[in-house]
């Protein structure tokens, strides 16, 4: 196999001389203005496809983590919200994301508060080089399709918080909002060179805030006002309520896993130039690097503290991990990237007790796997990167989380009083995969 690669790249070296475009590139030592356009319009839509694969994995994970009786509407959640946000962010997201230095609101040297108002559009069909808009760049139509992923994924950490109790209408309907309004709003803060970015110099590179803090600020304020499971809190005590499979779970963990390449290293946003490249592998490398040492942090931490390794604390730890590196993926080493995703783990195994001392039941652990982890993984940059500063950082943590968090109450209390989130008693006993749709998951085991 070896000689027969070898041969055949020397017999496509006549073809690659011989081409006017790269024998140009070769020529002058650096890539043309339309093959970084190409290349980086690749790199989108590659990473954009396995940020997509991430929707299957939050659905295996969240579908493992459940009880059997609510599988189904776990699964129908996650297709749900993924579609729902595709068309709200085409509809009105994305331009408030990137208005293109419209600023209609706030508009100064310093950058903006809100975007503009307005539906995207892609390019024409078969534009040549003279109509792309931004050759330096890429194609509208992979960087609306990347973005839209991050969107999707931040809708789709809401779900897994909220699962077992929650009516599936007001559920979609708060995801309408948080995907049309209040993710694009507060992304453009920073992304769409808003006034966290020039103002405060926030770093914040795939996301670690812009992404997976509002996910959990958004969750949070929906399980305080949801309240616990029935019979998750008893009598001062806190009662495990076991997953339905975990394979399921540890298959969605490790989809997630994968996913997470693209997330992290489609945000390098560029792949023209040998530095470019290199610095996507390097960020492929630390991301992984950081979900092992959360995982392998979680097994420790779980086996000394509980004298048994916890299955579900080790898939959380290694996604605490993810999350942790997602702010700065770049410039750590992958030591640094070890403590970075490491600390992670320790965050999980301490923040899920947390919150049951709070008596907040998130059901699948995503606060402190998004929120916690992400807090931690935006003041981490401060440790790798020399350009963050501790104000630039802590500042918009503040900012985005005050935003997210009280918008997202008063979506969620405006629901809770006009129709109600939450399911009646008799409905949660019997299961939402009967009540909310009819539909049993495993008919053969649960009827």
């Amino acid at each position: 196999m070896r000689k027969f690669l070898k041969s055949t790249s020397f017999a496509l070296v006549p073809f690659l001389l011989f081409s006017p475009a790269l024998a140009q590139e070769a020529a002058a030592g650096e890539p043309a203005e339309h093959t970084v356009f190409i290349l980086n319009s690749f790199l989108f839509l590659v990473c954009g496809f396995l940020v997509f694969w991430m929707a299957a994995g939050f659905a295996m994970l969240e579908a493992g983590l459940v009880r059997t009786k609510n599988t189904t509407t776990q699964l129908t959640k996650n297709v749900g919200l993924f579609s729902i946000a595709s068309i709200l962010y085409w509809l009105i997201g994305y331009n408030l994301m990137y208005p293109l230095g419209n600023w209609s609101i706030g508009t100064d040297e310093s950058g903006g508060y809100l975007g503009a108002f307005g539906v995207a559009i892609l390019e024409g069909v078969g534009i040549g080089a003279d109509d792309a808009d931004d050759l330096s760049y890429a194609s509208t139509g992979s960087d609306f399709f990347f973005q839209l992923m991050f969107c999707a994924t931040a809708a789709s950490i809401v779900s897994g918080t909220l699962a077992e109790r929650i009516k599936l209408w007001p559920f979609f309907i708060f995801i309408a909002v948080l995907t049309a309004l209040i993710y694009p709003i507060q992304a453009s803060w920073k992304w769409g060179g808003g006034f966290l970015d020039t103002q405060f110099g926030f770093l914040d590179f795939a996301g670690s805030t812009v992404v997976h803090s509002v996910g959990g600020w958004a969750a949070l304020a929906g399980a305080i006002l949801l309240g616990a499971r029935t019979g998750k809190y008893r009598n001062g005590q806190v009662i495990p309520i076991m997953g339905s499979n975990l394979p399921l779970a540890t298959l969605g963990t490790f989809v997630l896993w994968l996913g997470w390449f693209g997330f992290n290293g489609g945000s390098q946003l560029a792949l023209g130039s040998v530095g470019d490249a290199a610095d996507v592998s390097r960020i492929f490398a630390n991301t992984n690097m950081a979900a092992a040492a959360g995982a392998v942090t979680a097994m420790i931490l779980t086996q000394l503290i509980f004298k048994k390794v916890d299955l579900t604390m080790v898939l959380n730890g290694a996604l605490a991990g993810l999350v942790a590196i997602t702010a700065e993926p770049l410039t750590p080493s992958l030591f640094m990237a070890l403590i970075i995703g490491g600390i992670g783990g320790v965050i999980v195994v301490f923040g899920v007790p947390f919150l049951d001392r709070l008596k907040i039941d998130d059901v699948v652990g995503a606060i402190p796997v998004h929120l916690f982890a992400g807090i931690w993984g935006t003041l981490a940059v401060l440790l790798t990167n020399p350009d963050a500063t501790f104000v630039g950082q802590i500042v918009p943590i503040v900012i985005v989380g005050a935003f997210v968090f009280v918008v997202s109450y008063a979506v969620w209390y405006a629901l809770k009083v006009s129709i109600g989130i939450r399911v009646g008693a008799e409905d949660e006993v019997n299961g939402l995969d009967t009540t909310e749709l009819g539909m049993d998951a495993y008919p053969e085991f649960t009827t």
